[in-house]
């Protein structure tokens, strides 16, 4: 698909397990390259789209997202990916529609640290989705860090932030395009679970297997959540 033609819908992924599996399931010509990921572009649900490989990380999730916003001017920005949860409060597969994010690996020691935390926390508004929803998620809170879930850690996410899942992009894309007034979907499927005593991946699993099956589901759903948005045609 040419460039020339307005971009109604930018789905950002992070991961590359995340990417390869959006390509395999809606890619029939190359990528394209830019400065913050390759991309291609289609459509979905009769809305001209990009697809955009933004990259792991909160500053190359921020980055690629202004870059994204500048280049498309999108109308959404869907964020597709896996997230991290925590054992005994969720489970392999479930699906997250993100309400609000929170950077958490903030450590203010001069001022006053929940001033910061603040700074950084992002309510998404989520009135413009239709219901009924395409699949069957969890309406909630996601935190996110540069980082893996640490294990010594998940007492203070639940207790202080009422966290049950965590990754690594999600609040700074949300961030990035509230300052930017564009509206965006955050849907994140937990492909691993973490408990006080560690992580079920951390010593030698395949995330890159685990990733890929939670994600198809996901993707398969896309196109109904792009209906879900746009309401009005």
């Amino acid at each position: 698909m040419k460039e020339n033609g307005e971009v109604e819908v930018a789905i950002l992924l992070s991961a590359l397990s995340e990417w390869q599996t959006a390509q395999s399931l809606f890619s029939d010509t190359g990528n394209e390259n830019s400065p913050f990921g390759d991309y291609f572009l289609t459509c979905v649900a009769e809305k001209r789209c990009v697809f955009f490989h933004g990259g792991w990380g909160k500053i190359s999730a921020a980055a690629s997202t202004q870059f994204v916003i500048d280049r498309w001017q999108p109308k959404l920005l869907v964020n597709l990916g896996t997230c991290g949860g925590f054992e005994g409060h969720t489970a392999v597969g479930e699906v997250v529609l993100v309400d609000e994010t929170m950077v958490y690996d903030i450590h203010e020691r001069m001022n006053d640290p929940f001033e910061a935390l603040q700074f950084y926390t992002t309510r998404i508004d989520l009135s413009f989705l239709r219901r009924p929803y395409p699949q069957a998620v969890r309406i909630g809170r996601l935190v996110s860090a540069d980082e893996d879930i640490d294990p010594a850690k998940i007492n203070r996410l639940r207790q202080e932030f009422g966290a049950v899942v965590a990754d690594w992009e999600s609040a700074a894309i949300a961030w990035t395009a509230q300052r930017n007034g564009v509206r965006v979907l955050i849907l994140r499927a937990v492909s691993d679970l973490v408990s006080e005593s560690g992580g079920e991946l951390y010593d030698g699993g395949d995330f890159n297997t685990r990733a890929a099956q939670v994600m198809r589901p996901l993707l398969q759903a896309l196109p109904g959540w792009i209906r879900c948005a746009f309401q009005n045609g």
